[in-house]
């Protein structure tokens, strides 16, 4: 099959596209062609070896997972013999390593039903992102109805996933972004918007509900002044393309993780950890119509350097995929 192979760290051009052998199907397994799979800050990292404390357990001189890749959707080519949900020519969307290629070999837990109304493309770019928003706004946020939420870093890859839970959760919904991006989050659904060219949102006054931070481009102080009183500030991955360092984003979310023990107000650090449960449930608020992913650029397969090279040097408008 073809895949998109790194032997070690580096620009996009260390990504070189290869006939490599198809993944075995493991006994708990779904062996998925791939049609569509979606680009992601982790690629850029995993890509870098960024930040360098994290080859640690990446790999020191290259990494360990050699495709690259984590979303995918596409049809089952077979299932393990333990698999009861999956047989093959079903339609599935999930997360697991070596999606830039032709097949993808995922656990069961890892995979789920295609929402019916939603391409190839659009449900490879649900996973991660779609997870981490889920996760930063539920778990962690605990987002209700008649709240005030603030997304900074709106029109991202999870920035546009955030407008749209959020506003699924009955929240009002401030997003942060840019002039050119200011149309795309208010057609997500946002409520008021920031340009954050023009103004800063730690300073014009107004406080929220919940803060989700997705950039890392203010103070903890600034944050917890955007807070009310009892206000909740999640730190998601700040920093992202903040490259050659030996932490990266870790700092901020380092210190975050600190002054939580500390502040009035509730600080968390997301984790975000891929769910079987929480697919199910991005499937059903797409199944719903209540999240709609909004994809900025596609690439064929073999341009999937190039793919990358664009999220980290063009600041995407929402999530960028390849087409397989």
């Amino acid at each position: 099959m073809k895949a998109i192979v790194q032997d070690r760290y580096g620009s996009p051009d260390v990504l070189k596209l290869r006939e490599v052998d198809a993944p075995a199907v493991a006994d708990d397994g779904v062996l998925v062609r791939v049609r569509a799979a979606a680009v992601n800050a982790r690629d850029w990292h995993l890509m870098r070896g960024d930040p360098y404390l994290a080859r640690l357990g990446l790999g020191l001189n290259g990494p360990k997972t050699k495709i690259r890749g984590t979303d995918f959707a596409g049809r089952v080519e077979a299932v393990g013999r333990n698999v009861k949900r999956f047989r093959p020519g079903d339609e599935v969307f999930g997360e697991a390593d070596a999606a830039f290629a032709e097949f993808v070999c995922a656990p069961d837990s890892a995979v789920e039903p295609k929402p019916a109304g939603l391409s190839f493309e659009q449900a490879a770019a649900l996973p991660l992102a779609g997870n981490t928003a889920l996760m930063g706004l539920r778990d962690l946020g605990g987002v209700r109805p008649g709240q005030e939420v603030l997304i900074n870093g709106a029109s991202g890859g999870v920035g546009t996933f955030a407008v749209q839970i959020a506003k699924a959760f009955g929240a009002e919904v401030t997003g942060v972004c840019s002039t050119r991006n200011t149309d795309l989050v208010r057609s997500l659904g946002a409520d008021h918007l920031v340009d954050y060219t023009r103004e800063d949102f730690t300073r014009i006054g107004r406080r929220y509900d919940v803060v989700f931070d997705l950039v890392g481009n203010h103070s903890l102080t600034g944050f917890r002044r955007a807070l009310k009183p009892t206000g909740t500030l999640v730190l998601s991955g700040g920093g992202v393309f903040e490259g050659g360092s030996v932490v990266g984003p870790m700092g901020l979310l380092l210190r975050g993780q600190v002054m939580s023990r500390f502040a009035r107000h509730r600080l968390f650090v997301l984790t975000a950890t891929p769910s079987r449960e929480n697919l199910a449930a991005l499937g059903e608020l797409a199944g719903s119509g209540k999240l709609v992913p909004a994809i900025d650029r596609t690439y064929p397969l073999g341009e999937a350097p190039e793919a990358i090279r664009y999220l980290e040097g063009e600041h995407a408008r929402s999530k960028v995929v390849i087409t397989v």
